[in-house]
This record gives C-alpha cells, structure tokens and sequence, in this order.
C-alpha cells in the first residue's frame, strides 16, 4: 500500500537526520525543484536543505505518529502525521504537524513538499 511506502520514507528521512546522512538523502528524494517549509517560518529550496541539513546536529530520536494519507491521484500524494524529535537533555521536545508531498517519477517516489507546522508547548 501506498501508505507503507511512504511512511518508509519517512522514517529513512529521520533516521538520516538521526544519523546526520540528511544532506545525502534528502539530495536524493527531492525533486529538483522541491521545497521545504520548516517550522521557524522559511522556505528552503533543495539546494538550501542540502547545505543547511550539512550542518545541523542530529536528532537524538524521533516519533511518528497519527498517520493518514491524502491520495491526490495514481502518482501523487500527501502524507500527513504528527512528529516528535528530541536533542540532548537540555533541548525542549520538537513537536509539530507535518505534511510530505510526493510524486511518483519512473517508479520512484520523489519528496515535492515537506511542511511543519509547529504544535505549541500543553498543546
């Protein structure tokens, strides 16, 4: 189903974030002109991911959860889910509403857009 396919996905972005492989991998799913909208209120193009995620500490651990997918058609796809990642002890728990936009291209799911909208703290 295309729900599990996805969702692998997922998961393999956020253990490259865990890992700090990010800029390899997110390189390779995005499409070329793909985007991500990230909750501190920017917009990155891929090349921007690419350079940004080259520096970023990882994540020690992640959650996904509340998954539901929007079929938008046989090759297009939104998958929606809430995510929890944490860093270090002293860093507070991200939390936020994401989104994936992807498109089916020679075979291959390919990242279009990605959001977060962030969840407030007691929320």
């Amino acid at each position: 189903m295309i729900i599990e396919e996805l969702l692998e996905l997922e998961h393999q972005g956020w253990q490259s974030l865990c890992s700090s492989t990010g800029a390899d991998f997110y390189g390779q799913i995005m499409t070329e002109d793909g985007v991500m909208i990230l909750a501190h209120g920017f917009v990155f193009s891929r090349e921007q991911v690419i350079a940004s995620l080259n520096d970023a500490p990882p994540w020690d651990r992640y959650e996904i959860s509340e998954q539901r997918l929007i079929p938008l058609d046989a090759s297009c796809a939104v998958l929606v889910y809430q995510g929890r990642a944490w860093r270090g002890e002293s860093e507070p728990e991200f939390r936020a509403l994401m989104s994936s936009v992807y498109v089916r291209h020679e075979n291959t799911w390919r990242l279009a857009c990605y959001q977060q909208t962030p969840i407030p703290p007691g929320s």
